[in-house]
């Protein structure tokens, strides 16, 4: 069975924003055969600092990213997401 990588950048709601802390509550939220292999944090602007996130999620996801990006706008401190790219892993 395949599996999909998902690139998302998510942008914090402001400066005072754990980012460490964001990504163990975004691991906390996210369903069975979910799983963040990969994050970073990308400088923006003043201060600001966003996340890159890199998802594995199974291929025969219904809705494709949808499930993921509708979980991720309901978590607390998350004022914004971008879906980057998205790419089919033959083998992970």
């Amino acid at each position: 069975m395949a599996k999909v990588l998902v690139v998302v950048s998510v942008y914090p709601s402001s400066t005072d924003i754990d980012l460490d802390k964001l990504v163990e509550k975004i691991k906390e939220k996210l369903p069975e055969g979910y799983e963040i292999a990969r994050h970073d944090k990308v400088p923006i602007a003043f201060g600001l600092n966003a996340l890159k996130l890199y998802f594995i999620i199974p291929e025969e996801s219904e809705g494709g990213t949808s499930e993921l990006e509708k979980l991720l706008q309901g978590i607390e401190g998350i004022e914004e997401i971008e879906v980057e790219a998205v790419h089919r892993l033959s083998q992970y």
